[in-house]
């Protein structure tokens, strides 16, 4: 049985904060899960994005920036673009590199600048600049694999940007929506729905769809019950199911869901949280639940002195919160939360105020890594078309109660910018399972994700980062041969500095390895953004 915690005794006794949370001081980490703090960061990050290569890009205020890697816990140089990212938008593109749309000036004002990070060379193309200046824009990838930028405010009175605009990757260019132009609230939450719309669930109480085909078109969905919502969060839980919780002043506890796939979406009141909070992260888990974490309870625009430190567990089934552990360093204003491939969950950031910034991590462990052995997989191709049926390997395989897919984290303000789920049929043979991909782009725009088997006890393995929206088959066309009537395969030795394609498979150490991604001969085993194991 796992051990008793207890919270650090001098937490307890900060008698100038009304910490809330405290009352799980000998919670068993099987039913509340564990908190573990790690080494400090070199920066305060405000956007954090998770890369396909397994580090998190992290920036911060006054031009900072960073590449921090999450199990080694170190931290290398991620350079500038030349300009501050504080306050940008940013989202993943189908082919794992990062744009980041905005930027800043003064607080309002923000930059048209627009640049494309890759991390596969951890360097910058700039894109042309948009319209206007941008400051808290948001961007959502859409079903074609072009990407959305909308709302940010362009100067010191909080005029906002109202033209929307598609950035085009294919031709590092902009197309303007000059039919859809409305003024948002900074940051916007806007998810891709169904129907291939782009809905906006908050913090306004008018949820609107865009039609981003054309010129644009924007349409009435539904109004929202809980209020204004801003520096609240949203998760999209399941295929065109939407959950939003806290923000506000004075903070919320309120939460409710809208189903897109009904014919005439409403939204919902569900449970509310246990304690008010804004400034709240919300986490898609690989079984399903939605985590929520930080956030103040105390009126104003960051309340210091009411810091929420537990976290809470949403389960969409029972539609009830379940609250779990808490943390040690308070998470408000900057805060974020991820989701990384071993099922845990890396939260970082949050602060006073400018000069009073936090560059400490905790990592958050789920109570389903306290439930008994986890699940193994093996055999995930690198890339899934839709609809696609492929097999993966599972000694675990008649175990297995659920799978799932969740696109890789890009957060700041509250709001995980590319945040889905979504759960893949399944049959389960032996030592193997037959899965399906997402039929369409619209339930799953193209783009990078972490795939996941989650046992009945609902215990996950570890993820495995896949890219969804190719065209091949489920195993790329190879270099190399399979030896005929053998039950084996046989391929070439890999070779320091030989060109591999996209698709060639390598023996190194024993094991075969496939690109996922063109790349100069970078070792397997090490490399592990261009290369994935590969099973016969």
């Amino acid at each position: 049985m796992k051990a008793l915690r207890a919270l650090p005794a001098g937490l307890l006794a900060t008698a100038s904060l009304s910490f809330i949370g405290v009352g799980d001081v000998f919670a068993q980490a099987n039913v509340t899960g564990e908190w573990t703090k790690v080494q400090n960061l070199p920066i305060s990050p405000v956007h954090n994005v998770y890369l396909p290569n397994g580090r998190i890009a992290m920036f911060g205020r006054n031009s900072t920036q960073t590449l921090w890697d999450p199990i080694t816990q170190s931290a290398d140089v991620l350079p500038s673009p030349g300009y501050d990212l504080f306050c940008a938008g940013h989202g993943l593109l189908a082919d794992g590199r990062v744009l980041l749309a905005g930027g800043h000036i003064a607080d309002f004002v923000g930059l048209a600048k627009a640049s494309v990070y890759d991390p596969r060379t951890n360097s910058w193309t700039p894109a042309p600049d948009m319209n206007a200046g941008r400051w808290y824009p948001t961007v959502t990838m859409l079903p074609d694999g072009d990407a959305l930028v909308v709302a940010g405010s362009m100067d010191t009175s909080m005029s906002m940007n109202t033209l929307p605009q598609v950035y085009q990757p294919a031709t590092n260019s902009w197309r303007n929506l000059t039919s859809a132009q409305l003024a948002q609230p900074m940051y916007p939450m806007m998810f891709v729905a169904p129907d291939g719309r782009v809905i906006d669930v908050g913090p306004s109480t008018f949820t609107r769809s865009l039609d981003t085909s054309g010129t644009g078109n924007w349409s009435f969905v539904a109004n929202r019950n809980g209020g204004w919502r801003d520096y609240g969060t949203a998760a999209l839980y399941a295929d065109g199911k939407i959950l939003v919780a806290g923000g506000g002043d004075p903070p919320q506890a309120s939460a409710e869901v809208i189903d897109l796939n009904s014919p005439s979406p409403a939204w919902r009141t569900v449970a509310p949280m246990s304690v008010a909070r804004r400034h709240l992260n919300s986490t898609i888990l690989p079984d399903g639940t939605v985590l929520v974490t930080g956030g103040t309870s105390g009126p104003g625009h960051n309340n210091p002195n009411t810091p929420v430190l537990s976290a809470e567990l949403w389960n969409p089934a029972t539609e009830a919160w379940t609250t779990l552990a808490s943390g040690t360093v308070p998470r408000l204003y900057h805060s974020a939360a991820l989701l990384l491939p071993d099922g845990r969950v890396a939260v970082m950031g949050g602060e006073r105020g400018a000069a009073s910034v936090v560059p400490d991590v905790e990592i958050f462990s789920p109570p389903y890594l306290f439930k008994g052995a986890r699940p193994a997989m093996s055999g995930v191709p690198a890339q899934l078309a839709y609809g696609q049926r492929f097999t993966v390997q599972s000694a675990q395989a008649a175990g297995i109660g659920k799978v799932s897919l969740i696109r890789l984290s890009s957060v700041t303000h509250a709001f995980n910018m590319d945040q889905r789920l979504n759960v893949l049929p399944f049959t389960a043979g032996t030592g193997s399972l037959d899965i399906t991909a997402p039929a369409n782009a619209n339930l799953a725009p193209p783009g990078m994700y972490m795939l996941f088997l989650v046992d009945t006890s609902g215990v996950p393995s570890v993820g495995s980062i896949v890219q969804v929206g190719g065209t091949g088959a489920s195993q790329p066309v190879a270099t190399g041969s399979a030896t005929p009537g053998s039950g084996s395969c046989s391929y070439p030795a890999w070779v320091q500095g030989r060109p591999y394609a996209a698709g060639s498979i390598v023996s190194y150490s024993g094991s075969l390895y496939i690109a996922k991604f063109a790349n100069p001969g970078y070792t397997p085993t090490i490399s592990t953004y261009y290369w994935a194991p590969y099973a016969c």
